[in-house]
């Protein structure tokens, strides 16, 4: 009997990556709705761009992860916060691309993590052949 046999659940790895990644990116969403986004706003007009893009934070860090959580749209969505995670490394990590953290890891992982999360729950959902 070949022990590892039983790990081998695909479906039910994307499922629990997309919901993974929903509740994670929702506490940042939850922040964001209790503490407001005048920081982000600030960020925004700094780059030149204008401010009421800000509130696109909203789609990628509370609807979008709703929908993954509850698995409607799961390639928009995902992409949605694919999107999210580019804009928020640009505006606001732009420059700690070569920095380490004080652990030792890259100072982005996190963010990078999420990224690369979500372009993987975009690519392997299997309800878009």
């Amino acid at each position: 009997m070949n022990f590892w046999k039983h790990f081998h659940h695909p479906r039910a790895a994307m499922v629990l990556l997309r919901v993974t990644l929903a509740v994670l990116m929702l506490f940042h969403g939850w922040f964001k709705i209790t503490n407001g986004i005048s920081g982000i706003e600030a960020m925004v007009v700094k780059a030149g761009l204008p401010a009421f893009l800000a509130y696109g934070v909203f789609i990628g860090e509370v609807i979008a992860p709703l929908l993954l959580l509850v698995g409607l749209y799961v390639v928009p969505a995902a992409l949605i916060v694919a999107i999210n995670m580019v804009v928020a490394l640009v505006l606001v990590h732009g420059n700690h691309f070569l920095q380490l953290s004080k652990s030792g890891g890259w100072a982005l992982e996190l963010q990078a993590f999420f990224l690369v999360t979500a372009l993987v729950v975009a690519m392997g959902d299997s309800k878009h052949k």
